[in-house]
């Protein structure tokens, strides 16, 4: 009894897929039957790629690449820091330094470089500055806005009419910059060599405004880096001329005396001993002073040297800068296969849920 029971129970299953079946073929029928609609979205479609894809801006990649030689750590100073403290100056070269490494790339995505660069005039035509190219240029803006803001003046810096306005469009031209625009990074995770990208609707506006933050940021990298020995080679230096006048006007003082006592009686030697010998012995002490301080300085100058990094650039952009267009004919196929399945969709949708309900 139970057997017959599963026997009929199997009949009843076989019966339900051979049932879906047939609706998987009607369905099948249901679009063939539809196909000119298909057809006809998916021309529509094509058409509607074909266009975006015509209208779309090429994007100009602009880049740079350049490797860095930081400092020498290994600068074989320590012998003479401790003469150097006697004079309270820091010859440095023992510590890390502000930026290694990685860090500089840190520096082409800060709000302060960027900014900079933005400000700076256009090598093609000094008129304009870079972030009137971006303005102009970019797709981002609608033309309402790019209205407002033709009405602010970026050169003037203090302008407190439009100083708030000035600031806020920096601020989202940066942001913007660092979403869109600019991409920093190593040709490859063990390579010493950095690359920075920038992406821009503009072949003038990629090129220039790359050219320039390279430079801004490369020359306060090296600027920043080299600060501190910078500050004690000018102190060493002041101390030194200071020095060498303190000497100079003893040895002066010595002659003049002698000068000034031409035929001394022998019993008033006190009167050319004792001034020339205290000039003398300010003038020696003060040479071996000078001698000290002359080494340090050497020494300060040898140590900014080797502190001082080595940006060498190896490519740079030139024109015609790299393109990247939009292909009408890839977009017209995606366009159209993509409004087909979407008619496909709707259609399958439309006659499975009265069959399923």
């Amino acid at each position: 009894m139970e057997n017959s029971q599963n026997i009929h129970e199997r009949r009843a299953d076989e019966i339900s897929i051979e049932e879906l079946f047939g609706k998987f073929q009607s369905w099948l029928k249901y679009l063939l039957f539809k196909w000119y609609i298909i057809f006809i979205a998916g021309i529509l479609g094509a058409v509607a790629g074909f266009f975006y894809a015509n209208r779309q801006k090429p994007i100009y990649t602009a880049t740079t690449t350049f490797v860095l030689e930081g400092a020498d750590k290994g600068n074989g100073l320590g012998q003479y820091a401790g003469i150097a403290s006697m004079m309270g100056v820091d010859l440095g070269g023992g510590g890390e330094g502000i930026f290694q490494g990685d860090n500089l790339l840190e520096l082409y995505k800060s709000r302060k470089m960027l900014e900079a660069t933005l400000l700076l005039p256009s090598p093609s035509d000094s008129s304009l500055l870079l972030i009137d190219r971006y303005l102009h240029n970019s797709a981002v803006n609608e033309k309402k806005a790019v209205d407002k803001l033709m009405g602010v003046n970026f050169k003037l810096e203090n302008s407190s009419s439009s100083k708030r306005l000035r600031d806020s469009v920096l601020q989202k031209v940066v942001a913007n910059l660092n979403k869109y625009n600019l991409k920093v990074g190593k040709l490859d995770k063990k390579s010493s060599i950095f690359k920075i990208e920038i992406q821009s609707p503009s072949e003038i506006f990629s090129k220039e405004f790359n050219e320039l933050l390279v430079q801004q940021v490369n020359e306060f990298y090296v600027r920043t880096k080299t600060k501190k020995s910078l500050d004690n080679i000018a102190i060493l230096q002041r101390k030194t001329d200071s020095v060498r006048a303190v000497m100079n006007g003893d040895i002066g003082t010595m002659a003049a005396i002698i000068d000034a006592t031409p035929n001394l009686n022998p019993v008033r030697q006190a009167q050319r001993v004792i001034p020339t010998q205290r000039s003398q012995f300010s003038a020696e002490t003060n040479k071996l002073i000078l001698g000290q301080l002359v080494q340090n300085l050497e020494l300060a100058k040898i140590s900014l040297m080797k502190e001082t990094p080595l940006i060498e650039v190896l490519d740079e952009p030139r024109y015609p800068i790299d393109k990247k267009t939009f292909s009408t004919i890839a977009y017209s196929i995606i366009g159209g296969i993509v409004t087909s399945l979407i008619i496909i969709f709707v259609f399958s949708v439309l006659w499975w849920l009265p069959k399923l309900s």
